[in-house]
């Protein structure tokens, strides 16, 4: 490595954001990427391990050591290279993504993790400002055709790559722009969407064509699956129109939660809420947009997407923001030698969270009360868990002001309508069935219909799905052509 004794010398940097007084009355990013001498002095913190690990508990197996040492000798355009030959678009991981490689890093035994995430939000930041993210057309046409379902993660990443070996891709996206999740998931505050946008039209230039606001195979009557769809067309056309089919249409069924009053005016899933607000900052026109504002809201669900439930539910004004967990409070600090490398449950604290909320865990919802079909109090009650089981605690219930209740407890699975639709075999937890092993790989039951990302190993993150799209797109490139160039 280039500094040798940097771990000693040097400590961790965290990137800075802007105050939460500032933040809260917009819905623009607020974490700043390092300075070039910041990620260089982070760099330098890299040890010379011998034995990386955080090259496997990153699911991209970005080339971590490598693009440090570069950033470090301030080698910015070797180590964007470096970084875009495992991921195709680092821009969304260095924002969103948890960073389990830092949780594997050989320094975490006894000390603070190497900033892996900052240095790779730098260096992309850094590429873009200096041009040196461009298209990559391929030197030629292998005439065949792909359509890829879903405009998500996963789904990007496939038509990158097989667009880049000279295939014809036609990406299909059932809302009115790419980007699946990205797009409607995830919060302006958290990411931007002039990231998505720049890359759709360098992958549009690689060749990717786009089609927003086509259904693939019609919806269930009542589906909390969302669609802007103005066309659908049947699986079967697709199969006689293209040469493979990738589906990549992600987890979107939600957990419910069927407790008395689940029906009253106010219960929402948290994607009934967020993707309303990221339509209204793209400047479109939301009737009916369910807010926050002066209300007393409930989050029940503890991960990320009840995080940005409250971070959104602060930004509309809420009168107050409460969100509750079933499980115990996990540690404040993980037991570094029983868990490293492998991803610690340890109490989580994200910068929604900052802005302002109460937190609870082991509790558990008995009941919605509502006045004039609208929900006004929720009834719930402490838990304990002993041997794996929960049991209430007695005389624990409480009644909580409950105007607004989100319900971000997590996606079950798929929309089966879609499966169903092309026949795909399920596996028990209802996603495609298709195996990442031997021959065949992310091959479904169906000839020529490819399953990656969410909908096939179910609700994940947003660099399992990059991971799962790049090798998808060479098994469909391998069985297109007999044999590929592209990594695995």
């Amino acid at each position: 490595m280039g500094k040798s004794t940097g771990f000693l010398e040097f400590q961790r940097l965290s990137e800075a954001s802007l105050p939460v007084a500032e933040r809260v009355h917009n819905y623009r990013e607020f974490v700043l990427h390092l300075s070039d001498e910041e990620a260089r002095v982070q760099g330098a913190r890299c040890m010379d391990c011998g034995i990386p690990f955080c090259n496997n508990g990153c699911p991209v197996n970005n080339i971590i050591p490598d693009f440090n040492d570069l950033v470090y000798r301030q080698d910015w355009k070797q180590a964007i290279d470096v970084l875009h030959s495992t991921n195709n678009f680092p821009e969304f991981t260095g924002r969103i993504c948890p960073a389990p490689c830092e949780a594997a890093c050989t320094l975490t035994i006894n000390s603070d993790a190497v900033g892996i995430k900052s240095i790779e939000h730098a260096i992309i930041d850094k590429a873009w400002e200096m041009g040196w993210v461009v298209p990559q057309p391929p030197a030629a046409k292998t005439g065949k055709k792909v359509a890829v379902v879903g405009s998500g993660p996963a789904g990007l990443s496939v038509a990158q790559q097989l667009a880049r070996v000279g295939h014809d891709v036609t990406v299909f996206e059932k809302n009115n722009r790419v980007g699946g999740l990205l797009r409607y998931g995830i919060p302006d505050f958290k990411m931007e969407k002039s990231h998505i946008d720049r890359r759709v039209a360098q992958m549009e230039a690689e060749g990717v064509t786009f089609r927003t606001g086509v259904r693939i195979g019609d919806l269930p009557e009542g589906s909390p699956v969302h669609s802007d769809a103005a066309t659908v067309i049947s699986p079967a056309q697709l199969n006689a129109e293209f040469d493979a089919v990738v589906l990549a249409g992600g987890a979107e069924q939600p957990r419910d939660l069927p407790v008395p009053g689940r029906d009253l005016d106010g219960v929402h899933f948290a994607m009934d809420f967020l993707p309303l607000q990221n339509r209204v900052v793209a400047g479109d026109t939301v009737p009916n947009q369910i807010m926050a504002t002066g209300k007393h809201v409930v989050v029940i669900g503890g991960g990320d997407t009840g995080s940005d439930c409250v971070g959104t539910s602060n930004r509309h004004g809420a009168a107050s923001v409460s969100q509750f967990e079933l499980l115990p409070q996990p540690p404040e600090a993980e037991n570094k030698p029983l868990v490293w490398p492998y991803w610690p449950v340890k109490l989580r604290t994200s910068s929604s969270h900052e802005e302002g909320c109460e937190r609870d865990w082991a509790v558990a919802t008995k009941e919605f009360i509502g006045e004039n079909g609208k929900v006004k109090k929720l009834k719930a009650v402490r838990v304990e868990w002993k041997d794996g089981r929960m049991q209430e605690v007695p005389g624990s219930e409480t009644l909580m002001d409950a105007d607004l209740v989100l319900l971000a407890m997590g996606f079950v699975s798929p929309a089966a309508s879609i499966l169903d639709s092309f026949g795909v075999d399920k596996d028990a937890r209802g996603n495609a069935k298709a195996t990442t092993d031997g021959d065949g790989c992310y091959a479904t039951s169906v000839p020529k219909v490819f399953a990656a990302g969410d909908m096939r190993r179910g609700q994940s993150l947003v660099v399992w799905a990059i991971r799962e799209g790049r090798q998808c797109a060479r098994e469909v490139d391998q069985f297109l052509m007999g044999s590929s160039t592209l990594p695995r």
